[in-house]
C-alpha cells in the first residue's frame, strides 16, 4: 500500500489546503487556500518542512485517523483535544503517530480551525498548480469517511516538538488599509467604524463573514453608484443592512458593495478563528505603515523554527519513546539553566 493517511472518521467540512492558487483572478477564480495561513508556517516550522505543504484542515471538528506507515505529525490551528490511542496528545506540538495507532481529534475548544500536518506532506494530485480543495469553485471535495491521503516522501526524523501558538482565536483588533471606495464613507462614519465594536456573526465560512456592529449600522449614498470589481480575501464589504461583511479565501471574484476597507493578510487569521459572538474591532492604518507590518509579519513566520523547543513529557507516558529527540532536549535544557546562572 501506498504510503497514506486513511481518514476512518472525518468531520464536516473537512478539506486538505495549502496556499492556494494566485494568478487566476481573471479567470474568476479566487485564490484559496487554508483560512489561517499562519497555522501552515507553524505547523511547517514543527515539523522541519516546507511551508508550502498541504495539511488537512478541520472546521471546527477532526476526526479519526490512522497511518499506514510510521508518520510524524503536527497539529496547529484551532485547539483541539486530541489522542493517540488511549494517550492524550499535546496541540501546537509534533508527534509519531505509529502505523495502524488511531489518532482521534475532537471539537474545537476555542477558534474554528484546526489543522492536521503530515511530514512529507500530502501528496495528492495537484489541480491548477495546487492541491488544496477550493470548495466554493468546485474544485476538490471535503473529505469524506474512508478516503486514503497519500503522503509524501518525508526527509526529517524529528518529533516531541513544542511551538506558542501567535494569539488570535478570541478575536481583537483586525488592521485595515483604505479601499478604493473608503472616501464614499463620510469622515464621521469613517471614525465611528472604528470605535464600533463588531461581533462576529453565527453566518461565515471560507467565503465570507458577516459582522454585527453595536448600534446603527454604515451607509453611503455614493455606494449605490458602485459598478461590479474586482475584489479580494480581506476586503470589507458594506452590505444593504449596513452591516460589514470580511470578504475570506474563497470569496468570489467581483462584487458591487461599497467596501470600507481592506484587512491586513497577516490580520485575517484573527478573522479565520473568531467564533461567533467574538469582539473585533479595526483600525485603519497608512499604506506604508501596513507594508512595514506586513514585512514584520513575514520574518517572524520565517524565524518561527527558532520558536519551536522540546516538548517535555514524562517518558512513562510515551508509548513511542525511542522516536523522540531526547538528547537535543536535554542539550537545550542545559543551555537555559546556563543563561539563568
Amino acid at each position: 500500500m501506498t504510503r497514506a493517511l486513511i481518514v476512518r472518521r472525518a468531520g464536516p467540512g473537512m478539506s486538505l489546503q495549502d496556499r492556494g492558487r494566485p494568478g487566476y483572478l481573471a479567470f474568476g477564480l479566487s485564490r484559496g487556500g487554508a483560512a489561517d495561513m499562519l497555522a501552515l508556517d507553524e505547523g511547517a516550522a514543527l515539523l522541519g518542512q516546507s511551508p508550502e505543504l498541504p495539511a488537512l484542515e478541520m472546521a471546527g471538528m477532526g476526526g479519526e485517523f490512522e497511518a499506514t506507515e510510521p508518520t510524524r505529525i503536527a497539529l496547529t490551528g484551532a485547539p483541539m483535544r486530541a489522542r493517540i490511542d488511549n494517550e492524550s496528545v499535546t496541540w501546537n506540538a509534533s508527534h509519531m503517530l505509529p502505523a495502524g495507532s488511531r489518532l482521534s481529534i475532537g471539537a474545537a475548544s476555542a477558534g474554528n480551525y484546526g489543522y492536521l500536518h503530515v511530514g512529507g506532506g500530502f501528496a495528492e494530485p495537484e489541480r491548477l498548480g495546487a492541491r488544496s480543495a477550493h470548495l466554493a469553485a468546485g474544485i476538490g471535495a471535503v473529505i469524506a469517511d474512508g478516503a486514503e491521503l497519500a503522503v509524501g516522501p518525508d526527509g526529517g526524523s524529528q518529533t516531541g516538538n513544542l511551538i506558542d501558538a501567535a494569539k488570535r482565536f478570541d478575536g481583537g483588533t483586525l488592521r485595515v488599509v483604505p479601499s478604493l471606495q473608503t472616501d464614499f464613507f463620510g469622515q464621521s462614519e469613517l471614525n465611528r467604524f472604528e470605535d464600533t465594536r463588531f461581533e462576529r456573526d453565527i453566518r461565515g465560512n471560507r467565503m465570507g463573514v458577516k459582522l454585527n456592529p453595536e448600534g446603527e449600522g454604515f451607509h453611503t449614498e455614493a455606494g449605490l453608484s458602485v459598478l461590479s470589481e474586482i475584489i479580494v480575501p480581506g476586503d470589507i464589504q458594506i452590505t444593504g443592512d449596513g452591516a460589514p461583511f470580511v470578504l475570506m479565501s474563497e470569496c468570489q471574484t467581483t462584487g458591487g458593495y461599497p467596501r470600507i476597507g481592506t484587512v491586513l493578510p497577516s490580520d485575517l487569521p484573527i478573522m479565520a478563528q473568531a467564533r461567533p459572538g467574538a469582539a473585533l474591532r479595526f483600525r485603519f492604518v497608512s499604506l506604508d505603515e501596513a507594508v512595514a507590518l506586513e514585512r514584520k509579519s513575514a520574518e517572524t513566520r520565517k524565524g518561527l523554527r527558532r520558536a519551536v523547543r522540546p516538548l517535555i513529557r514524562d517518558p512513562r507516558d510515551i508509548p513511542d519513546l525511542l522516536s523522540y529527540q531526547l538528547i537535543s532536549g536535554v542539550v537545550a535544557g542545559t543551555e537555559d539553566e546556563g543563561e539563568l546562572a
